[in-house]
């Protein structure tokens, strides 16, 4: 080679499976024209370092093989110059076949990183993680598309519709456009859907084919100067319920057979865990609806306004055992009730279904009975047939008082105190005379107590969970605190809670 790195003569072959490199000689280009335009930087800066003096030149790079301008092979080239006065006269090196050395290589180091698909708590953050694993060795643009209907897949007669869960985008490709419920699968996905089969699509430069691509994902092709298009089918349990789609973008050549190979190695790997993931996103979403079925709309009252939030503190605790609750009892007195059955999972949710629904019950037939007798009930009644480790309630009953007021009777089983807002001073929360009483379930034959607080017009009452006051490594006095002093500003600036 001389100095510059052209190629004098490249004796030799790669193999009878590898067929012949691309030879300068027959082309007159330079030799950096037949590397891998994603390897060039890294690979001149290494020639440069050891022109230098600075290091042995020793890199595995892809190559264009001899006769296809789209088809590359890691080659091992190690190479020292020929220094003469400090000047390199030519270079001296080897080169190997390197394809089967990469693919063990790479193929280790993906699944490495797909393994992060068994510790996802939901189906985004798996696909992510598979995402994140493949770009940008494999392709310039991942995106897993589930489909909204897996079941309808198969017949074929129907269009087919997904949404888009992740995407992972290597440096310099354009963002995705965001697509809406309409979303159609396009020809080539159908394909794939029908044959469970990886389909590759090569093109010019931001030149897709119309007819097999759908609208919004032509436009982005064109956009990012794509030169491939490969869909893989997610199949689980002999249902494709994913589909992946990986690009070469901004002029990057098409991935082949080996990187081909190695996506679909790598959507097999995390086939279990994706599996697992679905199975316990199945349960979550069942639970959820169980839980949303719980949460009423407060009845309309003569007097007074009632509203109702349900926001989960993150993600990650959407499911859990918290509930409300607000009934006109049939001697016109308005019954709240909040809690929170400790877990967040389908366990939480069916728990909390049974609290809630005996508590309403034991508090629309309970005369006269106050509030602590309600809980003792529900106290009695959840021990004997549930084995859940701890319940927490806050259950009132509010009477007019005359005069636009409300006499508030209120029994709190280990819950977070209600919060009083008044027309005039500073909130506060709401303390009985004794000392709390505790949660339910932790002892049997627990004494409950009653306690009156008399709301003036225009006074706030607010129950909560303690997911809106606790936070990591605080102490919940701290949240409750500044629930009051956030309480205390809105009421300020005559802003509703």
């Amino acid at each position: 080679m001389t100095p510059e790195g052209e190629v004098s003569a490249l004796v030799g072959r790669l193999g009878e499976t590898g067929g012949g490199l691309w030879h300068p000689g027959r082309s007159g280009l330079p030799w950096m024209d037949a590397v891998h335009p994603k390897d060039r930087d890294g690979f001149a800066g290494k020639w440069a370092a050891t022109a230098r003096g600075d290091a042995l030149l020793d890199a595995v790079v892809r190559i264009r093989q001899d006769g296809d301008p789209v088809r590359y092979r890691h080659i091992k080239i190690v190479a020292v110059p020929v220094l003469r006065d400090g000047e390199v006269l030519e270079w001296i090196g080897t080169v190997t076949d390197a394809e089967d050395q990469w693919r063990v290589r790479t193929r280790d180091r993906l699944l490495e990183r797909a393994s992060a698909v068994s510790s996802a708590r939901d189906l985004p953050e798996a696909f992510a993680a598979t995402a994140s694993a493949v770009v940008p060795d494999l392709a310039d643009a991942f995106v897993v598309f589930p489909l909204r209907h897996p079941d309808r897949a198969r017949s074929g007669t129907e269009a087919l519709y997904a949404t888009r869960a992740r995407t992972a985008l290597a440096t310099g490709v354009p963002p995705l456009p965001a697509i809406t419920d309409d979303f159609a699968l396009g020809a080539l996905a159908r394909e794939v859907i029908a044959g469970r089969r990886t389909r590759l699509l090569t093109f010019p430069p931001g030149e897709p084919p119309r007819e097999m691509v759908s609208g919004p994902s032509v436009e982005w092709l064109v956009r990012a100067r794509a030169t491939s298009l490969a869909i893989l089918p997610v199949v689980i349990d002999d249902r494709t319920v994913a589909l992946a789609s990986a690009s070469s973008c901004l002029g990057n050549p098409p991935p082949g057979e080996a990187e081909l190979g190695l996506l679909e190695e790598v959507l097999v790997s995390v086939q279990d865990p994706l599996r697992r993931t679905l199975e316990l996103q199945s349960i979550r979403d069942t639970a959820l609806v169980l839980q949303r079925s719980f949460l009423i709309t407060p009845p309309r009252v003569e007097g007074a306004e009632l509203a109702a939030l349900y926001q989960p503190a993150s993600t990650t605790a959407e499911i859990g055992g918290d509930w409300y609750d607000a009934i006109v009892l049939p001697d016109g007195a308005l019954a709240l009730s909040i809690g929170d059955v400790v877990g967040h999972d389908l366990r939480a949710a069916t728990e909390m279904t049974k609290a809630s629904s005996m508590l309403r019950a034991f508090a629309y037939a309970g005369g006269p009975a106050g509030p602590a007798h309600t809980l003792s009930r529900l106290d009695e009644v959840t021990q004997g047939v549930s084995d859940v480790a701890l319940v927490t309630a806050l259950h009132a009953v509010l009477r007019p008082a005359g005069g636009h007021r409300w006499d508030v009777t209120l029994s709190n089983a280990g819950h977070p105190p209600p919060l009083l807002v008044p027309a005039s001073g500073r909130p506060r929360c709401l303390y009985g005379p004794e000392a709390p009483d505790p949660p339910l379930c932790v002892a049997a034959g627990v004494e409950r107590h009653d306690w009156h607080h008399e709301l003036a017009p225009g006074d706030t009452l607010l129950f909560y969970t303690d997911g809106l006051v606790e936070r990591p490594g605080a102490d919940i006095s701290d949240g409750v605190r500044q629930l009051a002093e956030r309480a205390a500003g809105l009421r300020g600036h005559g802003r509703p809670l």
